[in-house]
């Protein structure tokens, strides 16, 4: 199944305690074991702030929450996606089958 996670950071207290988080998750991203089943077809940053979003297929929704959870310092939120060419193919077929159920 596809995914894209949109990440962005908590909020933190103090600026140095802000500091201080932000050098412990790059510790951690540094050392992050990719989990070998993933495909991540695109793995960007927003400009400007401490975000960004990955675009990637797992079948192991628990290997994607174990990620989620490795980095407490970033809010997640993790939506499946469908290609176009799929959403439109069964949207079709919907409209097909909503067409042919006769009124009331």
């Amino acid at each position: 199944m596809k995914y894209v996670l949109n990440w962005h950071e908590r909020p933190q207290g103090s600026a140095l305690e802000y500091e201080n988080v932000q050098k412990r998750i790059l510790t951690l991203f540094r050392q992050w074991p990719m989990d070998s089943t993933w495909k991540i077809h695109s793995f960007v940053v927003r400009l400007g702030e401490w975000g960004g979003y990955i675009l990637m297929e797992c079948n192991d929704v628990a290997a994607l929450h174990k990620f989620c959870s490795a980095f407490p310092g970033f809010a997640f939120a993790v939506n499946p996606v469908l290609d176009i060419s799929d959403a439109v193919r069964v949207e079709l077929e919907a409209i097909a089958w909503r067409e042919g159920v006769a009124e009331g």
